[in-house]
């Protein structure tokens, strides 16, 4: 018997007794079950999206497939990307993109959606994935967890349903690992600790929530304050749908649209094996839910921060494993005893030849791992990315517009940079130095039509 047999066999003892007893949904009406289109989706398509609506929603039960997209009748930039060339600092550069500003939208696989286009739409949702196609992103991600009984479903976290999810407004919220707790005045008394799983619930109690802006306020006394957290700079008029997917549902979706796929394996907060599932037969299931839809090896970017997840794939499944990309930050790559210097080797977990050396073809860094800045405050490559390079990896990088206004330098993502970093237009010098100086192959973006439109303009395919 091989791996995969193995693997499928193991699911259908676990679905038999292990996990929870529960209602089982087929494969067959798993794979027929999609999101309705959205009135916001097809506003999308005619450029017009006006519907406000809180985050405290009811749940959405919108599950059957009528009309989804073949494929964006056009794809289109929107107002951001010229926005953020008309704020870069004069040069050389800016005078290149702003000449595309009349140049007609086309779908690149250098633009990745980073879990559809959650700067503006709920993650994982059916209407951010369709904004992030229509935006001409070649490739959308999905983040894959599991529930109670072994489906498969895009959410960031294992646990963070309380924060991406209505969940604690219906009576799942009962089930989560820590509830939220009101006493006898009604005041919120744990907002501090709250966690909801995805292992917490079944596939079809999954099914029932409705995605929102991931955001909850910890200090909250209510239910409503705790979820209505969103940042200033993020907006919840897209958030009344909020449709989420299973990754059936997902590579349905994406196959309708004509994009690629990257999921990421998450990694478990629960021991494993969990109730008799084990960490390979995780694995081995995302690759064999491809292989049932039947998506080509070629088309799938599998994805995790866990070395041995990637050691897994190009072992058991070398097709797929040859395009796995081994997603890095300072976390999973620090030195023991040491502190993450993008332009130190000593301080690196695993140096770089060595990660080449298992069978690995791809990395995948934030960019300020990837990006440093010289004496005169110019942005230039890190050593690790000149390694990489000379290394002949394949480099990837995460997350472009995941943060608000870049007038105080950023957050995170634009580590170590300085003076480098003082404005929204900063982002496209960004991009720029990633593509070119770099050699980036692609850019995950919580709004890939910034991506989108460099690519376009740089010929980037």
């Amino acid at each position: 018997m091989t791996t995969s047999d193995n693997s499928v066999a193991r699911l259908n003892q676990l679905k038999k007794s292990p996990f929870k007893t529960i209602k089982q949904i087929s494969i067959a009406t798993a794979l027929a079950i999609i999101c309705t289109p959205s009135t916001a989706a097809y506003d999308m398509h005619s450029g017009i999206l006006a519907q406000t609506s809180t985050q405290t929603i009811k749940p959405s039960l919108k599950q059957a497939s009528k009309n989804l997209p073949t494929k964006p009748q056009s794809y289109t930039y929107g107002v951001r990307p010229l926005y953020l060339v008309n704020d870069m600092d004069a040069g050389p550069l800016k005078d290149e993109l702003i000449a595309c500003s009349a140049q007609t939208p086309s779908k690149t696989d250098f633009s990745i959606a980073h879990r559809g286009a959650p700067l503006q739409l709920p993650e994982h949702t059916y209407d951010s994935y369709i904004a992030s196609a229509q935006m001409g992103a070649g490739i959308l991600e999905c983040d894959v967890a599991f529930t109670n009984d072994g489906e498969l479903v895009c959410r960031h976290a294992q646990n963070d349903l309380h924060t991406t999810t209505n969940i604690l407004t219906t009576p799942l919220a009962k089930q989560c690992t820590v509830p939220p707790i009101i006493d006898a005045n009604g005041v919120l008394t744990n907002a501090d600790s709250i966690e909801c799983r995805t292992s917490d619930i079944s596939g079809s109690d999954f099914k029932t929530l409705t995605g929102k802006m991931d955001a909850v306020n910890k200090e909250a006394t209510t239910l409503s304050g705790y979820m209505n957290a969103t940042a200033a700079w993020r907006t919840d008029l897209y958030s009344q749908n909020g449709q989420v997917l299973t990754l059936k549902e997902h590579i349905k979706l994406a196959q309708r649209l004509g994009v690629k796929h990257t999921p990421e394996l998450k990694s478990p907060v629960v021991n494993m094996p969990f109730n008799g599932y084990s960490l390979d037969a995780y694995r081995q299931q995302l690759i064999d839910t491809y292989k049932s839809a039947g998506v080509v090896a070629s088309d799938v970017y599998p994805q995790s921060f866990n070395i041995e997840d990637i050691d897994y794939w190009i072992k058991n499944d070398p097709a797929f494993g040859a395009n796995a990309i081994y997603l890095i930050d300072d976390s999973n790559e620090t030195a023991i005893g040491k502190t993450f210097d993008k332009n130190d080797p000593a301080t690196w977990k695993h140096p770089l030849a060595n990660i080449k050396a298992r069978g690995i073809k791809t990395i995948a860094p934030p960019p300020w791992i990837l990006v440093t800045t010289d004496a005169n405050d110019k942005m230039i490559p890190s050593a690790y990315a000149k390694q990489a390079k000379a290394l002949n990896l394949n480099i990837i990088t995460w997350s472009i517009e995941r943060s608000g206004p870049l007038a105080a330098g950023g957050d995170w993502y634009y580590s170590d940079l300085g003076k480098a970093i003082n404005n929204d237009g900063d982002m496209m010098s960004y991009i720029d130095v990633l593509a070119q100086e770099v050699g980036v192959k692609g850019i995950f973006s919580d709004w890939p039509a910034t991506v989108t439109y460099y690519a376009n303009c740089k010929g980037l395919k």
